[in-house]
């Protein structure tokens, strides 16, 4: 009897062992599938934002289908702004792990940052380049490790150029166009001197404006800044020049939100509203529709665009 009852008390104890692991489980993925609102109750004062891979623009939420992509700027100013709206975050932390992407994606994060109303500081993990930087100018400080890559202050600017291949198979152009410069650039024929003028001087534009932003935002000299010639630099060199205000690990950056918001940080992370489905993702049909997806994509684009990115 003795041993049967020692028996059922090590049965209760596993089965209560297991019900408050699952418990606990369970609590973190509804935290992590509602963007921490539900199932944690441990208490915050901070919140992280993520932006991770190329910045691109989220146009709408995306098929579960669709394969997974760079940091979609819709969905990290979505984060921005919740946590600016939460009552209970004091600060924002805007992690960068990012070699940059499309222009205004890049700005419509950084002016959520320099709206979130109270301290915010930008952290450098691997990467920070180009549209990184230029989401970093936005906020008070910027961190980064020795060993990041941080910089690249520059635009550049692309047209495929198929003039050649579309002789030797005889394909000739032809579009009919109002305007002169409505066509610059499409690809099916050599570009005309007077056409690249025209794309180098928006690609001029764009710089001139990444060159501002940065000033601006991180009172820096303008020509301190294009005297980088869109280098990347270690961390460690970009503190000597400026463009990098503290080196220091994670813990390091959490220390820092303690002094300003003089309280001991509690960081949530906020992270994208995305269904379950999404999230768990489709294996091999997401592969699929990947693949085909940029076969698509090289014959969907319209004659005459030129891709810019911040890179």
């Amino acid at each position: 009897m003795a041993s049967d009852a020692r028996s059922t008390g090590r049965n209760l104890l596993a089965a209560a062992v297991v019900g408050a692991t699952a418990t606990m489980a369970g609590k973190r993925l509804i935290a992590r599938l509602t963007r921490g609102r539900f199932g944690e109750t441990e208490e915050y004062n901070a919140a992280k934002v993520t932006v991770s891979g190329t910045i691109t623009r989220d146009a709408g939420r995306p098929s579960p289908l669709s394969g997974p992509g760079g940091a979609t700027a819709d969905d990290v100013v979505e984060q921005i702004e919740a946590a600016d709206e939460d009552e209970d975050v004091q600060a924002l932390v805007v992690e960068l792990n990012t070699p940059g992407g499309e222009v205004l994606p890049s700005d419509d994060i950084r002016r959520a940052a320099a709206d979130f109303d109270g301290p915010t500081l930008a952290y450098a993990t691997d990467t920070c380049a180009s549209g990184g930087y230029w989401i970093a100018s936005g906020c008070d400080e910027l961190w980064a490790r020795d060993a990041s890559l941080v910089g690249s202050i520059g635009v550049v600017g692309s047209r495929p150029n198929a003039a050649g291949l579309a002789d030797k198979l005889g394909v000739s152009y032809e579009q009919f166009t109002a305007g002169e410069y409505k066509d610059a650039g499409v690809p099916l024929r050599e570009i005309e001197e007077d056409e690249r003028e025209y794309l180098q001087g928006i690609i001029d534009g764009y710089y001139e404006q990444f060159v501002e932003t940065v000033s601006e935002g991180r009172d820096m000299d303008p020509e301190a800044i294009r005297e980088t010639e869109a280098r990347v630099y270690l961390g460690s060199d970009a503190a000597e020049i400026g463009l990098v205000d503290e080196l220091g690990t994670e813990d390091d950056v959490e220390d820092r939100l303690g002094d300003l918001i003089d309280a001991e940080p509690e960081v949530r992370e906020f992270t994208p509203d995305r269904g379950l489905a999404e999230r768990l993702g489709i294996g091999a049909e997401r592969v699929a529709f990947a693949a085909g997806n940029g076969v698509a994509s090289v014959f969907a684009s319209e004659g005459g665009d030129v891709d810019v990115e911040l890179r």
